[in-house]
């Protein structure tokens, strides 16, 4: 898309219903869904298409931004939260939680991604996500819920090895485990034995 103008309108639903088409398409069909098949989906022509998105590639990683500023959105909300006085670690549950369930509905974009080699966040999300993921860490430790030596890379790290491919029940049981080992009381229990 050429120059800063602002789209119109009708560029902007265009725009939108490729983007939902394609996250659909690429996740019932794989990252070898054809263009063609994703224009339909969207209603719009192929030539609409390509201008909004001359490569799959494009079309993909707008697929992951759009996802991954919904993400950065929720957790900067979160911190806005924990700055009012919500409990930091019962936010970091509450985002874990959503941020898997995302991942495992967005998996097989996720794996197109990769296959095409689309990046995955911008630098600007990257540090707004750090800077709200820092200050409800911070928040968590000062409660003395969170261990001190938990980082946003935990965080990360976490969210990037989910079992998204495994059955709801067991990403919980995965989940309630893994945020165990972050917490100051399980390490105690822990350290006791």
């Amino acid at each position: 898309m050429a120059g800063s103008r602002p789209l119109r309108a009708d560029a902007v639903r265009n725009r939108t219903k490729i983007l939902a088409a394609a996250r659909e398409q690429i996740t019932r069909h794989g990252p070898d869904v054809p263009m063609d098949a994703i224009a339909e989906a969207a209603g719009v022509a192929v030539g609409t298409l390509y201008r909004h998105f001359p490569t799959k590639t494009d079309l993909v990683g707008a697929v992951i931004a759009e996802h991954s500023e919904i993400i950065t959105g929720e957790i900067e909300a979160a911190a806005a939260r924990v700055g009012e006085g919500s409990r930091a670690m019962a936010e970091i549950t509450r985002l874990a939680e959503r941020t898997v369930e995302a991942s495992a509905r967005d998996r097989s974009v996720k794996a197109a991604a990769q296959t095409l080699g689309a990046a995955h966040w911008t630098e600007q999300q990257e540090e707004r996500f750090r800077g709200a993921m820092e200050r409800i860490i911070a928040a968590a430790v000062s409660d003395g819920d969170l261990h001190p030596d938990v980082t946003v890379d935990d965080f990360l790290m976490l969210i990037l090895t989910a079992p998204t491919d495994q059955e709801p029940a067991v990403r919980d049981r995965w989940l309630t485990l893994f945020l165990a080992g972050f917490t100051v009381q399980s390490r105690e229990r822990n350290a006791g034995d």
